[in-house]
């Protein structure tokens, strides 16, 4: 077995008395109804004596073994301190062992009891329990085996225990092999079986055994519920739900978490408002479904609706809840939440310290990122890795290869995600040769194979630094089918050093593969434009024509006073729209007196006037967005924005141009990465 004994004690106990002492009054043992009334009798039998009295002391281990008490760590006191335990008292201390988590101590204890007396029935189910609890399969069948040796192979709740075993442990097999050959099958059994074909995914099954069923109760329907739902079968789930003669929480729970992980959140939402009762679950699966799907906005209402009705969130909560925040980049909720965890001491050593670095990363703040993360003072790879990633997300490789290098001298190891955000900031300072070292590090230190995203890291980092015949070369020898974000990688590489060639090459395979990236046609055009092929540069116009190929709509939010603003493309709906474009036509007056000329390459190609691409350049929607933090957003601290898309040319020259016109930071997190704009540069030095 894997379980290990206990040390055992220094010195023997004393041995029990046979005698009970006269100024010991065993009545009192029978009247004990509380936790302190069982300690108080316990001091005076050790006191008088009475405890050494064998019925003393098994009273007293059933009395802090009891569900009313439930006292572990005295049982456990009471039980090390009888010499010769008698079978009843071990199967009483193991019981409470299991019932209280602590189920490898269990097997360590059944393990000495095997080396002193022969278990029972009432042993072998809790012991068997402990095995499915600690998905100890391989335990679980060596005490299978004692049970048939010793003539308990056939006893019903050895047998009903088995099946649970095998069927939470994955042995589907050979639960259903014990199930076959048992006598009275139980209700207990059938569900036993259900719930064990519907973990592994075997729904078709649990249906055949649902339907064979002699009766069923509310957990034989729910199990198929959830087994559907977690399957992706929600339509059938929701007809056996229907058909329920009485549904329990756990029925609407698993209807509301499937219908949220299909994506049809508004299923969920319904089913959620029709509920009778919710708890903590039904609220973790909207909250959890909403961010799951994309829709942040919602999954923070409903986080908020969950404190006003009083529920107090646990860690499940909060991270949903901090990955929904970093959805929006809306660094005042962060915040707030950040600060609920304080108050309530919520422990930042695991996944908690994690959301919040990725949190305070995502929301561009990765000042407070780093003062969390330096703050955890057991750091795990989940923290590393969380922190290495956000600033090569920021695009600050320096401090991020050294966090990388200290990770390691600590005895960290790292994993995919790690490699994964060390050559994204390799990637965004040009450091190639690095980028190539830890590539391949990771696979001959590690062992770890690249996939599609580190390859992808590689390719935009070749093609950043104008080696687009190796980025070509990585593509086409690589063991996956390239997607379409490395093709666009090239074709951009391709564009920067006028490699028309690799560009076509590049252009082909994307338009094969995504033909509505139109990022695609208008590097393309360029390619052509620069090249003077203007016949080319028509047939790309007449192609997107053809195809109805549309721009996705150029979304930009920005936080204000714990509220969200969001503008599109020449926007005019918001509250301030006329001292917005009042802005927006100083900020062009002053960008012309700056000698900015607009850079309208990178405009739709069917706008075929200078003038109106300019136009169409002004309106974009992070200029607005800018212009409201000008207006809105104290002098002094950061302009914080985040766009759908990824920022263009001119939008990123005069974005720089006004952090020094008007002495502000401005921060935007578009789709690729952050911007830090200060005095007139910008963090990103390879933007193309």
């Amino acid at each position: 077995m894997r379980t290990a004994l206990p040390p055992p004690p220094p010195s023997p106990p004393p041995p029990l008395r046979r005698d009970l002492p006269r100024n010991f009054d065993f009545s009192l043992l029978l009247n004990c109804r509380t936790a302190r009334e069982t300690r108080q009798v316990h001091a005076l039998s050790l006191k008088s004596g009475a405890f050494d009295h064998p019925p003393t002391a098994a009273k007293l281990l059933a009395l802090y073994a009891a569900p009313e008490i439930n006292d572990l760590r005295h049982a456990r006191s009471v039980f090390d301190r009888i010499p010769h335990p008698p079978l009843p008292s071990w199967n009483v201390i193991i019981k409470c062992c299991v019932e209280n988590r602590h189920s490898h101590d269990a097997l360590c204890l059944f393990r000495e009891l095997v080396g002193e007396c022969t278990p029972d029935g009432f042993t072998l189910p809790c012991v068997i329990k402990g095995c499915a609890r600690l998905s100890a399969v391989e335990e679980g069948k060596q005490v299978h085996g004692l049970a048939l040796k010793i003539g308990l192979g056939s006893d019903k709740f050895v047998e009903s225990s088995l099946v649970s075993m095998y069927s939470k442990c994955g042995s589907i097999a050979s639960a259903r092999k014990v199930f076959d050959g048992m006598d009275d099958k139980d209700l207990v059994c059938w569900n036993a079986l259900i719930d064990g074909y519907a973990r592994c995914g075997e729904i078709e099954r649990a249906l055949e055994v649902f339907n064979e069923m002699p009766e069923r109760d509310a957990f034989s329907w729910t199990v198929l519920v959830d087994g559907l739902s977690k399957s992706g079968k929600i339509e059938a789930a929701r007809e056996i739900f229907e058909k329920m003669p009485s549904r329990s929480l756990v029925s609407w729970n698993a209807m509301v978490n499937g219908y949220m992980k299909s994506g049809d959140f508004n299923s969920a939402r319904k089913l959620f408002e029709d509920m009778p009762t919710r708890d903590l679950i039904t609220w973790n699966s909207m909250i959890a479904g909403y961010d799951l799907n994309g829709r942040f906005k919602e999954a923070l209402d409903m986080f908020n609706s969950l404190l006003k009705e009083g529920f107090v969130p646990n860690h499940a909560t909060l991270v949903c809840a901090l990955s929904s925040v970093s959805g929006l980049a809306t660094l005042s909720t962060g915040s707030c939440i950040h600060s609920y965890m304080v108050k309530n001491e919520h422990p930042l050593d695991g996944v908690l310290g994690t959301s919040l670095i990725e949190m305070y990363s995502k929301c561009g703040s990765i000042e407070s990122a780093l003062a969390i993360f330096h703050s955890i003072s057991k750091k795990k790879l989940g923290h590393w890795t969380a922190i290495i990633v956000g600033l090569g997300m920021h695009g600050m490789a320096s401090p991020a290869l050294q966090l990388f290098a200290e990770m390691r001298k600590a005895g960290v190891k790292p994993n995919a995600i790690t490699f994964v955000g060390v050559i994204n900031a390799c990637n965004h300072a040009g450091l190639v040769d690095h980028g190539r070292h830890y590539f391949e590090m990771m696979q001959k230190e590690y062992g770890i194979e690249p996939t599609m995203e580190h390859y992808g890291c590689l390719v935009d980092l070749l093609c950043r630094a104008g080696h687009v015949k190796e980025a070509k070369y990585v593509i086409n020898t690589m063991p996956m089918k390239p997607n379409k974000v490395m093709w666009m990688s090239l074709l951009s590489g391709s564009r920067i050093q006028g490699n028309q060639k690799v560009g076509e090459y590049a252009a082909q395979h994307l338009i094969e593969l995504a033909p509505e990236t139109i990022g695609c046609y208008v590097v393309l055009s360029n390619i052509y434009a620069a090249a003077g092929k203007w016949d080319k540069v028509s047939q790309v116009r007449e192609m997107m024509k053809k195809k109805g190929i549309r721009k996705e709509p150029g979304c930009s939010s920005i936080e204000h006073k714990g509220m969200l603003h969001e503008f599109l493309v020449g926007d005019k709906s918001h509250p301030q729209t006329e001292q917005i474009y009042s802005k927006l036509t100083e900020m062009r007056e002053k960008l012309k007196l700056a000698g900015h000329v607009p850079d309208t390459s990178q405009v739709l190609l069917c706008i075929e006037e200078e003038e109106e691409r300019e136009t169409e350049l002004e309106n974009h929607s992070e200029r607005l967005a800018i212009a409201f933090g000008l207006i809105n957003v104290y002098p002094g601290s950061p302009i914080r924005i985040m766009k759908n898309l990824r920022v263009c040319n001119d939008c990123h020259s005069i974005t720089k141009l006004l952090s020094r016109i008007y002495d502000r930071e401005i921060i935007v997190r578009d789709n690729s990465r952050f911007h830090h704009f200060k005095s007139g540069s910008c963090s990103c030095n390879d933007f193309w």
